[in-house]
């Protein structure tokens, strides 16, 4: 009795896995979830996502990436003080983790990519995600991206593109990172 009823639910999966696999021209394929992440991976590391967004460290040949807070954003435990006076020709600086930017805008802090639900983008969803890159604004809507990151070149990305970042993204180690809040130049709102 149990023969029967065992091949009777085998031949019931493989048919309704057979029926799930089929695909015609006017269905879209779901997207390569693996060649996605391996192409977000190539982006960030070649495009240098990683210059900013991974504190740097002093190593025994000089500044390097602390890869144990990759792409984390600014160090929540290294206060920047109050931002220099930039004169003449110069027109920002950086902190020593090359987290932290000061100019004329302020100081903005590169924030925590990493897949943390509290202090990354843990809880952004792609849609969220291509909208900030694709529109300047945090979280799509909200404040200004600052300098010096480069939104309004990486938002004429095509939108696989930004998808596949955003799919490795998700696959790094979450860092539990509190980035401080941007900080408008003296006298302006934030």
């Amino acid at each position: 009795m149990k023969t029967p009823l065992l091949l009777a639910i085998a031949l019931l999966s493989a048919a309704t896995q057979a029926g799930c696999g089929r695909s015609d021209a006017n269905t879209p394929s779901a997207p390569d979830t693996a060649g996605r992440v391996a192409r977000g991976s190539y982006i960030v590391n070649s495009f240098g996502c990683t210059d900013c967004h991974t504190p740097f460290k002093l190593g025994p040949n000089g500044p390097e990436k602390d890869n144990s807070r990759f792409l984390s954003g600014h160090p929540e435990d290294l206060p920047v003080g109050k931002a220099p006076k930039l004169e003449g020709a110069w027109a920002m600086a950086a902190d020593v983790t090359n987290t932290a930017f000061a100019g004329p805008w302020g100081i903005s802090y590169a924030m925590n990519l990493t897949p943390d639900p509290n202090t990354g983008i843990g809880i952004w969803d792609e849609d969220r995600f291509v909208r900030a890159i694709r529109t300047g604004r945090h979280w799509g809507d909200a404040r200004p991206i600052n300098p010096p990151m480069p939104w309004d070149v990486i938002r004429n990305m095509t939108d696989e593109d930004l998808k596949s970042i955003y799919a490795y993204l998700r696959t790094i180690p979450p860092v539990v990172n509190h980035v401080p809040d941007y900080e408008p130049p003296d006298g302006l709102p934030r």
